[in-house]
């Protein structure tokens, strides 16, 4: 849970959570978005088996607490450095004091390691390395792994020099009490013949996240990837580093917090700049990369500087390659914003904030959306940049409708607009329109709802953007479905699907399909309405877009109750209401009451679940 990281990296439960789900073989696109939602599945997971589960290091009772099982029948070991009282007086939990290990117990790790005959041979050399290692198991064996290598070594060249490691690590910390412990790694840290290999090392100590790619690494060290890895692999069999999962690699708190103390050291405040630039240019191509990837039809370019020399590329060849990296990535992403902003890297901050909109949307996790574009507007007003505030302030918007804030996203999308305005930003100021829109059409302000689609329509026009034209198209479209018009709704949203047809736009040809068929769903055309769902089904699931496919869902099963499929209906109202509670979306309401009241539907025609302006 890395509650007590040096860097002040903690993990949060959200993260602790969708860990333990991807383990339990929950698919990337079934995992749930918010905190709560993902301890829901995760408690219904583990009810009625019998599991283990390690909660190592949490900072308190409420790191955890998200965590704990609801039903009898796991076992769940919870390990910190603070006593974690309200566990016990709330949850029942029993408390266990540990010490280090006793003086016995540290003598059977090194004789399970090295043997006992050569323990037994040079008791006062063994005694020492225990002593100076502070019973501490991960000091222990790092000693026990360089003696290991050097079996035909007596224990007491060990001691020497673990002696001598101490004595020049003394000036670092006097009177610390992991004097000692610096002194063992820094025994192991010497002991890596590669210059190379010492500096990434250090330099890892500088990423902001729990985990790490080889990409990344070879980009804090400035060297190709084919380079790196058998850096990494120095390190892993150096007991400096783990790889937990195939080329992504970790490393204990301690030995994180030594590595960033290094860097201090031996590398010179422009060398860790100049590292963490790269890092930062590394993840924020990355993502421009995969966002275009995601959606190659916006027409809102943000230039990008040009990456620093040494920086390694991503290899995303695809919308799916790009899904999974995003995936991979996440929370190390989420931690990269915050990084840039507090290391002063202001545009990396605002930028790489807005390249994981489409990503997080997708997930339907609005919370981090939220957050990311906080930390970004911040990034950019201390820039004045006017375009990076627009472009905050208008993915701050989407962010806050999402979550049901609307008051606080229409004026974050007027501030949008504003600046736009005075960026001379006419596409910017189309999609602002498009939110605004949103905010109306959810407000049941159907007019003005269709005044600024066709507003946004006429701004795409002026730009020649194809796929802001079909958006705005379809955008008409349902504002006239909602206002009863619907043979002006099917003329539009059909334009908007050819259009989006024609220049290969799959996002907007699914929203399209939608919108025609929940217009024909109003006219009492079920079975073309069933067949636009099921295009849009299609190709929604293909996008891994998780809040738009419940939203098909909900109208399919609408469409399936108006013809009396009362099983068809039941089951895509499931499957909608599965997704919504997954996000935490508030539409997971409406469809638990189509659910209760399933009987009673037969003459009531649903109001829609979606935002087809957003």
């Amino acid at each position: 849970m890395r509650g007590f990281d040096p860097s002040g990296s903690v993990m949060a439960s959200s993260d602790a959570v969708r860990g333990f789900l991807t383990a339990l073989d929950v698919p990337p696109q079934r995992m749930p978005a918010s905190t709560d939602a993902q301890a829901s599945l995760y408690r219904s997971l583990l009810s009625g088996k019998r599991m283990l589960v390690v909660l190592d290091n949490a900072r308190d009772a409420e790191h955890v607490r998200a965590l704990l099982p609801g039903a009898p029948g796991c076992f769940v070991v919870v390990t910190s450095r603070r006593e974690l009282t309200s566990l016990v007086a709330v949850e029942g939990a029993h408390a266990i004091t540990l010490d280090v290990l006793s003086h016995d117990e540290a003598a059977q790790l090194l004789g399970d390691r090295l043997g006992s005959s050569r323990i037994e041979a040079e008791p006062e050399a063994v005694n020492e390395i225990i002593g100076r290692c502070a019973r501490l198991p991960l000091a222990l064996a790092i000693v026990a792994a360089r003696a290991a290598m050097h079996s035909r070594f007596p224990i007491s060249v060990f001691v020497k020099q673990l002696l001598d490691m101490q004595s020049r690590l003394n000036a670092l910390a006097a009177g610390d009490a992991f004097t000692d412990i610096r002194a063992v790694f820094s025994w192991s840290y010497r002991t890596i013949e590669s210059v190379d290999a010492q500096r990434l090392f250090r330099l890892l100590g500088l990423h902001p996240g729990p985990d790490v790619a080889l990409p990344a690494a070879a980009s804090l060290l400035g060297v190709p990837v084919v380079h790196v890895v058998p850096l990494l692999a120095e390190l892993t069999q150096a007991h400096l580093l783990a790889e937990p999962t195939p080329g992504r690699y970790t490393f204990h708190d301690l030995l994180r917090a030594y590595a960033s103390e290094l860097a201090g050291i031996h590398d010179t405040p422009a060398e860790q700049r100049a590292a963490i630039h790269r890092m930062l240019d590394h993840y924020l191509h990355a993502a421009h990369d995969g966002d275009l990837l995601l959606r190659p039809h916006q027409d809102t370019r943000i230039t990008l500087d040009s990456p620093q020399s040494g920086v390694a590329p991503e290899n995303l060849g695809s919308s799916a390659d790009a899904m999974a990296w995003f995936a991979a990535e996440d929370s190390v992403l989420l931690a990269t914003v915050d990084r840039a902003a507090n290391e002063g890297f202001h545009v990396h901050g605002w930028q790489l904030a807005s390249f994981l909109s489409n990503f997080l949307h997708r997930r339907g996790n609005w919370h981090q959306w939220a957050e990311s574009h906080r930390t970004g507007l911040d990034c950019a007003a201390r820039l004045n940049d006017v375009s990076g505030q627009a472009i905050m302030h208008r993915g701050l918007g989407y962010a806050y409708a999402e979550l049901g804030r609307l008051d606080d996203a229409h004026r974050q999308l007027e501030q949008a607009l504003t600046h736009f305005a005075a960026a001379l930003d006419q596409a910017g100021q189309a999609h602002t329109h498009h939110g605004l829109g949103g905010i109306c059409e959810r407000r049941g302000q159907y007019r003005q709802a269709l005044n600024h689609a066709r507003h946004a329509h006429d701004l795409h026009q002026s730009t020649g953007s194809q796929a802001g034209q079909a958006d705005a198209l379809n955008a008409i479209g349902w504002c006239h479905a909602m206002l009863g018009e619907h043979e002006h709704a099917l003329t539009s949203c059909e334009q908007a699907r050819i259009l989006n047809h024609e220049i290969g736009n799959h996002d907007g040809e699914a929203v399209a399909w939608d919108s025609l068929g929940y217009t024909h769903h109003q006219l009492g055309q079920h079975a073309q309405a069933i067949a636009c769902y099921d295009r849009a089904l299609q190709l929604f699931q293909q996008l891994e877009d998780r809040y738009y496919e419940a939203t098909v869902l909900t109208h399919l099963g609408d469409s399936k109750h108006a013809i009396d499929d009362r099983a068809g209906a039941v089951d895509a109202w499931q499957q909608a209401r599965t997704i919504l509670e997954e996000l935490s979306h508030a539409d997971a309401e409406q469809v638990r009451l189509k659910l209760q009241n399933v009987d009673k539907l037969a003459e009531t025609i649903a109001a829609p679940t979606a935002d087809q302006s957003l």
